[in-house]
């Protein structure tokens, strides 16, 4: 998963992330979210943060916030941008302090108690939003203000985040009749529980799985690195002797790419392809059964036929019909390259003298022995070239060329896990831009994936000072041996350069308030998504590919293997994720669920209907499909495609100018894409950067399609 920064909709939520520090006047007994952060750059306390500090502060929390609010609703004063709009977006500090750590807290560090008070909490968070956005007094003195924003002189920044808080009102059902609020109130809170739900049923699948080898002959075609992780992976789960391949994609992914035997292929990709579908105790049909029915039905409240509708009118797409365009679009040719790669999948099995049909588990084999024979690449030959700790140095080389920012890691500082490490992010003058953590390898307490957020937003505090803010990285790289380096796949490095560009997101942002900080979701993926451009680039490359024993460059001639290369295998990649995101769409365009609908077989039906083909399951399948299930990119999974059209585009805008370092088209990037959150429209924000509307001539060309 390739998760970033989120627009956020809820001014009245202050966007969930804590960021100037004031003294809370009430006692705080011990608990570090109760006073201010006496840490380097106010970082949260990491290592002093228990379980029993979250609750109480919690509490703390939404009490304070709310007294805030009312407040606000009970001033004797006409409604004003300041007293209102302003004040709304300045309150509840204490409350998104603590969220904010909870939240990172659950994703990287999870325990059983920390699920448990997570459910717990989750309809009570549910309720203090609804408390706050179906507030008649506070939603009043909101529609005096947006009817008199013509007359307030407000500058674009104030505009927007007006026009911001209103309408997260009216989508929040501040219109509604009394009866339907207390019906959307329910619905608030059972799709809270469920997303919350199938987040940690997952969670529970991914570890409950072990594929345990006792026989060194099945190891065959794994490499040495990829075996003494196993053993040790075995060791500590008391298997000791022997050989334990997880469902975590370090483990999974080069399993199914490399070992020879056919029937523990099989084995591991039927774990993975069947997680949340078991009839077991985390099983997630019925979840997204219930999902999918209170979605429509919340869409329905609130006026709309379908939930993609609701979901849609406030993304760069704006309708359902313009996602299927590009999704369609698409679609055909990459199929049909696809069917192309399959032809050179089932000739690897003819060479061997076998006559079978290939299946899932067969392609990335497979396909890694055709990829070997037209191009003579092998992944093999490149991992000693990418060394983590180099990789992440090539993305920080990249940003110092393009934008003069230096990194400089930090010692002795709290962190966010033992695991973690920390960099002080300056601009080129040497101001103080942010701070950067970094959460590389898997572990059975961290969510699957990679992912950019933050544990701090940037703001402005009282003094008109900017808060900087703290942007965490976290991934899923494959764990080194003991002893030995951290070498990763090209797959690996790419993702490490896309969420950095999510990173630097958040680091240029400059905003004054919380309510404007975010960018829609199919926009969003654009700063991240850019950055994969230079990954593999030769006059990067040179830079930080070094063999990690001799320090030697990498050579040209595997350079150019990996630039003839690149485009191989883009049918299939194209088409899973395809896949996903069309089935993304289907759940949430429906206008009716049966009483008896089957989630499975209808994935099998509208995949199946398009002529997806048996061997490549969608990149992620409904029971483990959490970006959609759990929330954040529900109907919205085509995010990441729309944005590849903006990125593709864009960065053909460095490319047209002979230097892909140009200092101006990157300084258009920063001041028109980076640094203004959400005040402007993305489109025009796009095109005040390039000069005109993107296409999808350089997508369709990047990708081998056309």
């Amino acid at each position: 998963m390739k998760q970033g920064f989120m627009a956020v909709s809820l001014a009245l939520l202050v966007c969930a992330s804590a960021c100037t520090e004031k003294k809370v006047e009430k006692a705080t007994g011990g608990n570090p979210f109760l006073s201010e952060y006496t840490t380097p750059f106010g970082v949260p306390p990491f290592e002093e943060i228990k379980l029993e500090h979250y609750k109480p502060a919690f509490l703390q929390g939404m009490e304070e916030h709310m007294a805030e609010i009312e407040a606000i609703c009970n001033n004797t004063e006409a409604p004003t941008f300041e007293n209102t709009i302003v004040a709304m977006d300045q309150a509840g500090e204490l409350f998104s302090k603590v969220r904010i750590v909870f939240g990172g807290q659950s994703s990287v560090n999870s325990t059983d108690e920390l699920e448990a008070l997570s459910r717990e909490m989750s309809p009570l968070f549910s309720k203090h939003s609804d408390d706050i956005r179906l507030n008649p007094k506070l939603f009043a003195r909101v529609k005096a203000v947006y009817e008199k924003k013509d007359q307030l002189g407000l500058d674009k920044e104030q505009a927007k985040l007006l026009e911001e808080t209103y309408k997260s009102f009216v989508r929040g059902g501040a219109d509604l009749p009394a009866d339907k609020q207390d019906k959307l109130r329910e619905l608030n809170s059972e799709l809270s529980m469920l997303q919350l739900t199938f987040g940690q049923n997952m969670l529970k699948e991914t570890n409950d799985f072990l594929l345990l080898i006792d026989k060194e002959e099945d190891l065959a075609g794994l490499t040495p690195a990829l075996i003494a992780n196993a053993a040790a992976t075995a060791k500590a789960k008391g298997h000791e002797g022997k050989w334990a391949f997880t469902l975590h994609n370090p483990s999974v992914m080069p399993f199914l790419q490399y070992a020879e035997n056919r029937e523990l292929r099989e084995k591991i990709f039927k774990g993975y392809t069947m997680r949340g579908n078991n009839n077991n105790a985390n099983d997630n049909k019925e979840v997204v059964k219930q999902l999918v029915e209170k979605r429509l039905e919340k869409a329905r409240l609130m006026g709309y036929d379908t939930y993609a509708d609701f979901t849609l009118e406030e993304r760069m797409a704006k309708n359902e019909k313009n996602v299927f365009n590009l999704l369609n679009e698409l679609w055909t040719p990459a199929l049909n390259k696809a069917k192309d790669e399959l032809k050179d999948i089932q000739a690897e099995i003819a060479k061997e003298g076998k006559n079978f049909t290939a299946e899932g588990w067969d392609w990335r084999y497979y396909f890694e022995k055709a990829k070997k024979a037209k191009f003579d690449l092998d992944e093999n030959q490149v991992r000693p070239y990418l060394k983590l700790e180099n990789v992440r140095d090539g993305a920080y080389y990249v940003a110092n060329k393009l934008y003069g920012i230096t990194f400089t890691q930090l010692d002795n500082m709290p962190l966010p896990h033992p695991d973690a490490t920390v960099f002080e992010c300056k601009d080129k003058d040497g101001t103080l831009l942010g701070l950067l953590y970094w959460d590389f390898f898997p572990r059975e307490s961290k969510k699957g994936g990679a992912w950019c957020g933050s544990y701090r937003s940037q703001t402005y505090d009282e003094k008109g000072k900017r808060v900087v803010p703290l942007v965490t990285i976290v991934c899923n790289f494959s764990q080194p041996a003991a002893g030995q380096p951290a070498l990763l796949s090209a797959d690996e490095a790419n993702t490490l350069f896309h969420e950095f560009g999510h990173g630097l997101h958040g680091l240029f942002r400059d905003v004054h308030y919380y309510g404007i900080g975010g960018v829609p979701r199919d926009f969003v993926e654009l700063p991240s998504q850019i950055m994969e451009h230079w990954v593999f680039e030769p006059e990067v490359l040179k830079v930080y590919a070094k063999h990690y024993e001799t320090g030697e460059v990498i050579p040209a001639e595997l350079i150019e293997k990996l630039d003839k290369s690149g485009k191989y295998g883009q049918g299939f990649a194209t088409t899973e994720y395809l896949a996903a995101s069309l089935l993304d769409m289907d759940f949430h365009v429906l206008k009716e669920v049966p009483a008896n609908f089957d989630v499975v077989a209808f994935e099998s039906k509208v995949l199946g209907d398009r002529g997806l083909l048996k061997q490549i399951p969608s990149r992620y399948r409904t029971t483990y499909f959490n970006h959609t299930m759990g929330g954040g990119y529900t109907a919205g999974y085509y995010s990441y495609i729309w944005s590849e059209v903006l990125d593709s585009d864009a960065y053909q805008a460095f490319v047209e100018t002979g230097d892909i370092f140009d200092p101006e088209t990157a300084r258009k990037f920063r001041n028109y894409v980076l640094t203004p959150g959400g005040i402007d429209d993305a489109m025009v924000m796009y095109v005040n950067f390039r000069g005109k509307e993107p296409n999808t001539e350089p997508l369709l060309k990047n990708r081998g399609l056309k």
